[in-house]
């Protein structure tokens, strides 16, 4: 690592109103697909029922289907979860009139239907309507909290610059993670939205590394561009970068694959978020640093009398 560190001279910056560029286009796209296909909201924004069995044996999911189909339940939802004999039925918001239980009873029963055996109900919930929309709010208010967070802290840490830098990056990680969400109509329920504010925390902190590696040469080359600064900057850090970005994929990719369908919309958000972010560290953050005329006066400390080192700022 030591060896690809001291070896990297690439020049990122080259590509930097490219990459702008694409983002903002791409940012548009999810922003459109956001507007036009919308998200697949799932239960916890929706309300309804969520009823997960165990069959005796491993059950034909058509079958599944068209039994809840023949019991007036035609917008039921039938996933696996777990093993191929376990089962998640969701079922949208019914008629008031209809008890929880009695949409339980009438779930199950559907379910029995040319079954060998017993049926094993493993958890049963229901959510209201008015339950979704307070959960909405509060997602959306904890991503405004996340971004407000975010600014004030790289403002004291760093400069305003910095700070502008690293929201707008992670605004971009939003709205792509959203973007594809509802490209590919990912059901989005409550995971996904945890999988979000991990996005903002992982691609604040790739962000972080890349700026604190930017504040610290900017003392050490001062006869150097901003633009090498930077350059220099994101080379010396790649390697970090990549290690941990690698090794979080596998790990999420085995999730993916390996973690069946409840979990499936969480790791496919995550993956999106760290390959995003993994980007917009490298050209959004730092790019927009570049926009906004960062330089060795807005970091060089002012000497206090008697010191022998002259202030540089203006």
């Amino acid at each position: 690592m030591k060896l690809l560190k001291d070896k990297l001279n690439l020049d990122f910056m080259k590509f930097g109103n490219a990459a702008v560029i694409m983002s903002v286009v791409l940012s548009i796209l999810s922003i459109v697909s956001l507007s036009t296909r919308g998200l697949n909201f799932g239960l916890d924004f929706t309300g309804g029922s969520l009823i997960e069995v165990s069959y005796p044996s491993v059950p034909s999911i058509a079958d599944v289907r068209s039994n809840l189909a023949l019991a007036g339940m035609q917008d039921a939802v039938v996933q696996t979860f777990g093993t191929a004999s376990d089962i998640v039925v969701r079922i949208p918001p019914r008629s008031e009139e209809e008890s929880n239980a009695d949409i339980s009873t009438l779930v199950l029963t559907a379910l029995q239907q040319g079954v060998e055996g017993e049926i094993t109900v493993r958890r049963v919930e229901f959510v209201g309507p008015q339950v979704g929309d307070d959960l909405t709010e509060q997602g959306i208010l904890a991503v405004l909290y996340s971004l407000v967070g975010i600014f004030i802290y790289v403002m004291f840490r760093f400069q305003w610059r910095f700070s502008v830098g690293a929201v707008v990056a992670t605004i971009h990680d939003v709205i792509m993670c959203m973007g594809f969400v509802s490209l590919f109509q990912v059901e989005f329920d409550l995971t996904v939205v945890a999988a979000i504010l991990a996005v903002i925390g992982y691609s604040l902190n790739d962000t972080i590394v890349v700026f604190d590696r930017i504040r610290e040469n900017f003392p050490r080359m001062l006869k150097s561009q901003p633009h090498n600064v930077v350059n220099a900057s994101i080379n010396q850090t790649l390697a970090r970068t990549l290690m941990m970005s690698l090794t979080t994929l596998l790990t999420l990719g085995a999730l993916y694959v390996f973690g069946g369908q409840i979990i499936n919309a969480f790791a496919f958000t995550l993956i999106v978020g760290v390959v995003v972010g993994t980007y917009s560290s490298i050209y959004v953050a730092s790019t927009i640093l570049l926009y906004l005329g960062v330089s060795k006066r807005d970091l060089l400390k002012v000497e206090k009398e008697g010191a022998t080192a002259v202030d540089v700022r203006p």
